[in-house]
């Protein structure tokens, strides 16, 4: 049988500055043993919102596009659920990894409101 060893913790303190996938790796050795730990996190921002004020003639369109940045190493494919009336835009924009696309959201009132 094999002697169990004493389980020892190693406590580790990850502080990511923003989304992405972080990689390390830990090597730990002693003179009988050498163990090689890969550990991966990826990291997620929480659900983002914003507030946008439009003021547009009756039956003009306003369009704002707005920056969105893919900070991380993967591909983002954003789908976009757009709520209320007069709002239009891609219901799908991807953002390839390090780039910055313009998400084009279109006010486009059909009466005054």
């Amino acid at each position: 049988l094999l002697e169990k060893s004493p389980a020892v913790e190693l406590p580790i303190k990850f502080i990511p500055k923003c989304a992405g996938r972080y990689c390390c790796q830990i090597l730990l050795k002693s003179s009988c043993d050498v163990r090689l730990y890969v550990v991966e996190c990826i990291v997620n921002t929480d659900r983002a919102e914003a507030e946008l004020e439009f003021l547009s003639p009756a039956y003009q369109a306003v369009i704002q596009d707005i920056p969105i940045s893919n900070m991380s190493n993967q591909d983002w494919k954003l789908e976009a659920v757009l709520e209320g009336q007069s709002f239009y835009g891609p219901p799908v924009l991807y953002v390839g990894p390090g780039e910055t696309v313009q998400y084009p959201l279109m006010f486009k009132p059909i009466a005054e409101c």
